[in-house]
C-alpha cells in the first residue's frame, strides 16, 4: 500500500495545483478566463494524446485477455450503473425525470481528465498499466448515455428524428471519434509513430493538461457559486457516495477478472469518475429542460475535486492492497 507521501504525490503535481489556482481565482472573482474555443481545443488535444499513446502501448503489449476483460467490465459498468443511480436518486430527492436521467448518465459515464490525472498518479508511484486502458476509457463513455436515453424515452418522450440525431451525436461525437481514432492511429503506427510525435504527445501534453485544469478549476468554482443552492444535501451525498459505490463494484470485478494492480486501479478510477463533457452535450439535445445546475455542477464542483484530492489516491491504494 502506498505511503502517505506517495498518496499525496497527485496533489503536489503541477497540473493539480493549477486546478486549485483556477478555483481560487474564481472564488476571488478574478476576470481570468480561458476562451471557449481554446478550452475545446485543449480537450481534443488531451484526448488525441491519451488515445494515441494508448494505441502505441496496446500494440506493444498485444491484445490479450486482460484487455477483453477490462473492456467488458467497463461497458457493463457504464450501461448498468445509471440504472442503480436512477433508483437511488428517486429515493434521495424528487428530481424531474430529465434531470434525474441526466444525473444518472453523468455518473455512469467517465471523465477523460480524471483518467489523465490517474495515469499521472500511477506513473508517479511507478505502477504500470496497459495502454489499452485508453480504449476502455472510450468504450465506457457511451453506454451510460444510451441507458439514460432509454430511461428518458421510457416516459414516452422524444421524437424519432431527434432520437436519431442524439444517437448520431453519441457515436460520432468529437470525444468518441478523437479517442477511438487516435487510438487506431497509435495502434497502426506503433513505436515508429511515437518516435515522430514524441514531443507532441509527451512533454507538451503536461503543459496542456496544466492549462486545461486551470480552466476546469475556474469553471467548477464558478458553477458552484452560481448553482450551489440547487445542490441539496441529498444530491451532494450522492455526488460523493455514488462514485465510491461504482469504484467498489469495479474493483471487485477487476479482482475477479484477475487484472493486475495498475489496470485495476485505472478501471476503478474510471468507474469512480463522472462525465462533464459528453453527457452535457448529449443531454442538451435529448433533454434541454434538464437542470445543468444540478448534474453538471455535481460532477464538476463536487465529484471532480473529490477525485483529484482523495479519490484517485484512495482507489489506487485499494487496488494495490488487494493485489498484494
Amino acid at each position: 500500500m502506498p505511503d502517505i507521501s506517495t498518496s499525496l504525490a497527485l496533489l503536489t503535481s503541477p497540473a493539480i495545483l493549477f486546478f486549485f489556482v483556477g478555483a481560487a481565482a474564481a472564488f476571488a472573482r478574478s476576470d481570468l478566463a480561458i476562451p471557449e474555443p481554446v478550452a475545446k481545443g485543449l480537450s481534443l488535444y488531451l484526448m488525441l494524446c491519451i488515445g494515441f499513446k494508448g494505441g502505441v502501448e496496446a500494440r506493444a503489449a498485444g491484445f490479450n485477455g486482460d484487455f477483453l476483460a477490462a473492456g467488458a467490465i467497463g461497458i457493463a459498468l457504464s450501461a448498468l450503473m445509471p440504472l442503480i443511480a436512477f433508483v437511488i436518486l428517486k429515493r434521495v430527492r424528487r428530481l424531474d425525470r430529465p434531470t434525474l436521467c441526466a444525473l444518472a448518465a453523468t455518473y455512469g459515464s467517465v471523465s477523460v481528465v480524471t483518467f489523465a490525472a490517474g495515469q499521472q498518479h500511477l506513473a508517479a508511484i511507478g505502477l504500470a498499466s496497459g495502454g489499452y486502458m485508453a480504449a476502455v476509457l472510450a468504450l465506457m463513455e457511451t453506454p451510460a448515455i444510451l441507458t439514460a436515453l432509454v430511461l428518458l424515452n421510457g416516459a414516452g418522450r422524444g421524437e424519432p428524428g431527434r432520437r436519431r440525431t442524439i444517437l448520431k451525436e453519441v457515436f460520432v461525437g468529437a470525444a468518441s471519434v478523437m479517442l477511438l481514432g487516435s487510438f487506431l492511429v497509435g495502434l497502426i503506427s506503433g513505436e515508429a509513430g511515437m518516435t515522430r510525435l514524441d514531443l507532441f504527445v509527451g512533454p507538451l501534453f503536461q503543459g496542456a493538461l496544466c492549462f486545461f485544469l486551470l480552466d476546469i478549476g475556474l469553471t467548477a468554482a464558478r458553477r458552484l457559486m452560481e448553482g450551489g443552492r440547487k445542490l441539496t444535501p441529498g444530491v451532494i451525498g450522492f455526488a460523493l457516495g455514488f462514485p465510491l459505490l461504482s469504484a467498489g463494484v469495479a474493483l471487485g470485478l477487476a479482482q475477479l477478472a484477475g487484472l493486475d494492480a495498475g489496470n485495476a486501479a485505472l478501471l476503478t478510477i474510471l468507474a469512480g469518475s463522472a462525465s462533464y463533457i459528453a453527457v452535457p452535450a448529449a443531454m442538451r439535445l435529448a433533454a434541454p429542460e434538464a437542470d445543468a445546475g444540478v448534474f453538471v455542477t455535481a460532477s464538476l464542483a463536487i465529484t471532480f475535486p473529490f477525485n483529484l484530492t482523495l479519490g484517485i489516491a484512495l482507489y489506487t491504494a485499494a487496488a494495490v492492497w488487494l493485489s498484494t
